[in-house]
This record gives structure tokens, sequence and C-alpha cells, in this order.
């Protein structure tokens, strides 16, 4: 008989979440990662869990917003059971309205996020003398504010988890033999090697950089100003990022990129001039081709299963990921939404994708 019920291999955003949700189903749970906890992208220091915008809408937009809305309950469960914070907290996004053209589609998102969200968050124009003094500058004097954003702080979000099903009697090493449901969960190298088997592009790396300054406005909102997120955690830092890079040579250096995202930062925020520089974070995020989530079963190996490519959405997704991948891996159930399923882009080369 096997010592545990399911091997998760990689502990990151989503193999220590899909970890944490078997373990609450009763499962015997050994997560590994030869680097340990959030050694990878998940480790890093932004920690935006933001929603897409409420239009075109379509079954994967309402996979991450049941993710979004779940998450609430999702760490307070998991800081409960381990006494770790994540850094958790709903505190909604700013974004400014740049002209009258974006004005007018700021408000058909609105009217639009009134069905879509069920009423549950809101997305509205407000003037940017009302939000207080951590608020981009804006050409109109008018703002975006949704209430369905959040934030945590990725690192420590990890470090929960591992507090969390360790009080739970889950093992978490660095090597061990497969054993029970195999999971994995191991980012971009993991993408390469499907590449590899598969013979085809089903995945890579896109390296981020970001900025961590010290500035205490923990209960403010995040920002979305040109692309750039300005996240405020509750440690009394903010976190800047980040960036996109396709090629690189080294995954974890930082560079002249760094330096633009301060730049950036401090002109749509002038107030974060004088903020101390605390760390320059790099690291490679797994996309899949198809810019979502990748999970499933590993066609062509029974009994195991893929959950990778949370990109820069892996926080956001990780609730209702572990969720439908404890349904799959525990109970043979399959309600992952087609856009995200692995039948997607696993199918043979006999089998050409739909």
């Amino acid at each position: 008989m096997a010592s545990v019920d399911v091997t998760v291999r990689g502990a990151g955003a989503f193999g220590l979440s899909i970890a944490w949700a078997c373990v609450l189903r009763g499962a015997r749970v050994r997560v590994v990662d030869p680097n340990g906890p959030g050694a990878g992208s998940s480790g890093g220091v932004v920690g935006a869990l933001a929603p897409h915008v409420p239009e075109n809408w379509n079954p994967k937009k309402a996979f991450q917003l049941e993710s979004l809305l779940m998450a609430e309950t999702f760490w307070a469960g998991v800081e409960s059971a381990g006494g770790v914070s994540s850094g958790y907290g709903r505190l909604g996004r700013l974004q400014s309205v740049m002209d009258d053209n974006g004005l007018t589609l700021a408000r058909r998102r609105g009217e639009n996020a009134k069905d879509l969200w069920q009423g549950k968050a809101h997305w509205s124009v407000i003037k940017t003398e009302d939000a207080g003094p951590f608020a981009p500058s804006s050409p109109t004097g008018l703002l975006i504010h949704d209430t369905l954003s959040a934030r945590l702080h990725p690192r420590r979000a990890c470090d929960a988890l591992v507090a969390a099903l360790r009080t739970k009697g889950a093992q978490i090493v660095t090597e061990a033999p497969d054993e029970g449901a195999v999971v994995w969960a191991t980012g971009w190298q993991g993408l390469l090697d499907l590449n590899a088997e598969f013979g085809r592009k089903i995945g890579d790396g896109v390296k981020g950089q970001a900025l961590l300054l010290a500035f205490d406005t923990k209960d403010a909102p995040q920002l979305f100003p040109g692309g750039l997120h300005i996240i405020p955690h509750a440690d009394g830092t903010v976190a800047i990022g980040s960036t996109s890079e396709r090629e690189f040579d080294d995954p974890q250096a930082t560079d002249a990129a760094c330096d633009d995202l301060h730049a950036r930062a401090i002109e749509a925020l002038p107030i974060l001039e004088k903020a101390q520089v605390l760390r320059r974070w790099a690291g490679v995020r797994p996309r899949a081709r198809s810019r979502a989530p990748l999970l499933g079963p590993w066609i062509g190996r029974e009994g195991h299963f893929i959950a990778n490519g949370g990109f820069k959405i892996g926080f956001g997704m990780a609730p209702k990921a572990a969720e439908v991948m404890a349904d799959l891996v525990l109970e043979g159930r399959d309600g992952i939404p087609q856009g995200f399923h692995t039948d997607e882009l696993l199918k043979k080369p006999d089998q050409p994708l739909s």
C-alpha cells in the first residue's frame, strides 16, 4: 500500500494549493520540490490578483471570477490552519481614464459588471480627488475603480500554505518517488519538458523583474497605471512590477529593466520617489501556448496530471484550480473548462488540435 495518496511535484502556487485542497478532503499528500517551496516565480513580490475586464465573457473568464471570489475564504482557511499570514486583502484597484473613448469604454464595462460579476463586485468611474493620496494621475481627472481585485504577498502565501499543510500532516520534501496519483506543477521547466515529450510547443517561460519598496500604505488599493502593477502589501511595502521578457540568459538577474520600472512608478505616483528600494527580484513565469492555465490529465501517462501555466495569474487562479484538480485527481470528476484543459494542447500528433 502506498504511503501517500497524492504526490505533488512542484511547490509553487498551483502545487501547494492543490496539495491543500487534497489534504482538506482527507488525502495523504506529499509535495516534492528539489528547490523547496516558492523557489520559482511563486516566490516573487508582486501578488496582483486582478480580474479580466467584464466583457466578451466566456467560461475561462467565469472560472477566474469564481476563483477570485473564493480567495478570501481560501486564504482565511490556510491562515487559520497554519498561523501564517498570506498578506491577502481584497482592497480593489484603481486605473486612469485616459480620454473620452476610455471613459465610454469604462462605463460600458461598469454596466457589464453588474450582471457578469453577479453583484459581488463593482466596476465604476470615480473622481481622482475622491481616491485618496495613493492614486495615479489621470488626464481626465477620472479613475476606474473595481472592487474585485485583491493582493497577497507571493512569498508569504507560499509560507502560509506550507505551514497549513504541515499542520495537516502533509510531507514537503526535496526528493521522493512517485506514489499514488501524481500532479505535475513544475513551472516553466515543466513546460519545456512537455515540449520535448510531445514534440511541439506546449509552453515556455517568460522572465519578469520586479521591485519591492519601503512605503507603508497597507490599506490602499492597488494601482494599474499604463500596464504597471503597483501593489501595497500588508507588511508596509509596495511592490512594482513587472517586465515580460521572452528572451533572457540569466533567469534571476536584474538589470536596467528594473530601473525602468522604478522610473515609471515614480512618474505615475511621485510620492514613491523617496521610498527605499528593499529588493530587486527576477524569476521566470510559466506561460502555456494558450496563455491560459494548463490543467488536466497527462495524456499517455495513466494516473498523472498537469497543473501549470499560471503565468501572471497563478495565485488568482489557485483556489479554483486547486478545487477542480482535487475533483479530478481524487474523485474522477472533470470540471475544467475546455480552454484550460490539457486536451487542448496535449493531443497526440494524429489528433490535431481543434
